[in-house]
């Protein structure tokens, strides 16, 4: 078996093309059907496992939250570490850690009381943007435009119950200019951009919004590389949306959450950027910076 390792639970165009990409840099690797996965934590477990870096590419967070801190456990240095993946699939611990680093985010509130959201709600002001701490491509995000929309989502979250209905996380309502922009980080490098334009509030090619290339700026290269390390995110991609509103050290540009297991699949070709061969590389970098045998 290969000392490095891609974890997955589905093959998605984004896996092909990384799969792609280390067949030709010629780095012998395996592909880790994860729900197929059994580890045991002991000695003989221990020397069943033979990766020393390992590329998270699990769809479901829950997994690959598991599988990584479980390999963890044996000595494997996962990308991104469990910690990231903690961070990162938590918007509300996302935007913490972006505001004890006193990076420009929307305006954003939680509470955990229907009354207290809606009294939070009234006081930030019309519009917001409800969204649940943990969810990706835009799905049960509101937008709220006065209190009677407000009273109704609150509501609808009271009835459906459960501990993550119990959290009302909230942000201002950035009047972008119909786009937001993605940014790639691997390595502390900011490797490329993309803008994704829709006409519908919600920019997010998983709901139809177009992607083109987006200038890297030294302002967004140094916001995007400075929101990686606030999360200590070793291949992320950076959401941000530009707030024509604000002037400052990063030209309006406000940092909206982070994506530990990114999705490229229309960024290669749209950037010029090979961002999974970039990928494969910084996996294999940190692979040839430990004697083999020794854990990264």
């Amino acid at each position: 078996m290969a000392e490095l390792a891609v974890l997955y639970d589905r093959i998605r165009p984004d896996e092909k093309m990384l799969f792609e990409a280390l067949d030709a840099l010629g780095t012998p690797y395996d592909k880790v059907y994860v729900p197929h996965l059994k580890l045991t934590f002991d000695d003989a477990g221990a020397a069943a496992v033979p990766w020393r870096v390992a590329i998270e590419r699990c769809v479901s967070q829950t997994r690959g939250h598991a599988v990584t801190r479980a390999l963890e456990g044996f000595g494997v240095q996962v990308i991104n570490p469990g910690h990231v993946i903690e961070l990162c699939g938590d918007k509300l611990a996302t935007n913490a850690r972006l505001h004890a680093a006193g990076l420009p985010t929307p305006r954003t509130g939680v509470s955990f009381d229907g009354d207290a959201a809606l009294e939070q709600i009234e006081s930030l002001g019309y519009p917001l943007v409800l969204k649940p701490t943990v969810g990706s491509w835009g799905r049960m995000v509101s937008r709220l435009n006065d209190r009677d929309a407000a009273e109704a989502v609150i509501e609808h979250k009271e009835v459906l119950g459960g501990p993550q209905h119990g959290v009302f996380y909230v942000q201002e309502l950035v009047n972008k200019p119909g786009r937001d922009i993605r940014a790639f980080v691997i390595g502390g490098e900011c490797i490329g951009a993309i803008y994704r334009t829709s006409e519908h509030w919600i920019t997010n090619t998983a709901r139809g919004a177009k992607a083109s290339n987006c200038e890297v700026t030294p302002e967004l290269a140094d916001l995007a590389v400075r929101s990686a390390a606030a999360v200590d995110g070793r291949i992320v991609a950076i959401d941000l949306v530009e707030d024509p509103q604000r002037r400052g050290e990063w030209g309006g540009l406000l940092v909206i959450e982070i994506n530990h297991t990114m999705e490229f699949k229309n960024s290669v070709s749209t950037t010029g950027v090979d961002i999974p061969r970039r990928m494969g590389e910084y996996a294999i970098g940190l692979l040839e910076k430990a004697p083999a045998g020794q854990a990264v």
